[in-house]
């Protein structure tokens, strides 16, 4: 993969606006706001690429499971994904409000269902408004439709696949938020690449030099593990990575929510 397949820019995006084929959708989630103010759906409510419909992250994450956005099992992802208006041959763009994280986890949830056509908007709207884009008000919803799984099972690591590569000098185990949140605690034997070192303003990827300068030493294991707290930040890395040319990536969906309320093994940068 390229960077090319994976993000598209606002100027190519603005060619597109009307195509019958295309699905553009809103990611964006609001980790910290407050009660006076509104939900990442009553921000979009506000105001959205036109013909944007909402990518409900809730709505892709398992409801059995006792950590936050565990992705669905297939056959509910299948259908989630058929009820939100996506088909086999839909050209898909996804975008967020200022937190690109939110956008690449959508990315990578679709890609892992098996579907090829699929980009994030570089920019997000904020982008998409420099090169003159309208922005629309209210809801969209395009027509469901049926979706068939082609999992690709490697993209997403379980806890027992890091606990192994802990013991496998091959794979590369990275931690992608900030270094008080590594210091506070993380897998033993992990390393650090922020997210944020790889994007400008949280908002867009760097350029393809930069990244691939970046990640040149995680570059040379056999295999990647990102991780974050809930495995959303640690698709940004693992994105990068395929941008580079890094095939052989996986995020571990449970991250740090799921290795510490299991009890799992971890460590400060005090004492690692």
């Amino acid at each position: 993969m390229n960077r090319a397949s994976i993000l598209i820019e606002a100027d190519e995006l603005l060619t597109k606006i009307g195509d019958a084929n295309i699905r553009i959708y809103d990611a964006t989630i609001l980790f910290f706001r407050s009660e006076s103010e509104p939900t990442a759906y009553e921000q979009y409510l506000q105001g959205h690429i036109p013909g944007a419909a909402f990518f409900d992250h809730q709505n892709f994450s398992d409801p059995s499971s006792d950590y936050m956005y565990m992705v669905l099992p297939e056959t509910e992802l299948a259908a989630q994904i058929g009820n939100i208006g996506i088909a086999k041959d839909s050209e898909v763009v996804l975008y967020a409000n200022g937190l690109l994280p939110c956008a690449t986890r959508a990315w990578w949830i679709l890609r892992y269902a098996g579907h090829n056509n699929v980009r994030v908007l570089n920019g997000g709207l904020s982008a998409w408004e420099k090169v003159g884009g309208e922005i629309e008000q209210g809801a969209r919803q395009y027509e469901a439709s049926k979706f068939e799984c082609r999992l690709r099972p490697t993209m997403f690591a379980s806890k027992e696949e890091v606990q192994a590569a802990m013991e496998d000098g091959g794979v590369c185990i990275v931690n992608t938020l900030t270094l008080e949140s590594y210091e506070e605690a993380h897998i033993v034997g992990s390393s650090l690449l922020p997210c944020i070192d790889l994007m400008h303003e949280m908002n867009s990827f760097l350029p393809d030099d930069k990244l691939a300068s970046r990640l040149e030493g995680e570059a040379q294991h056999e295999h990647i593990i990102t991780y974050c707290g809930g495995g959303i930040a640690a698709t940004v890395n693992a994105m990068a990575h395929l941008m580079a040319g890094n095939e052989n990536v996986s995020v571990y969906d449970g991250s740090m929510s799921e290795w510490v309320g299991e009890g799992l093994p971890t460590t400060t940068s005090r004492n690692s």
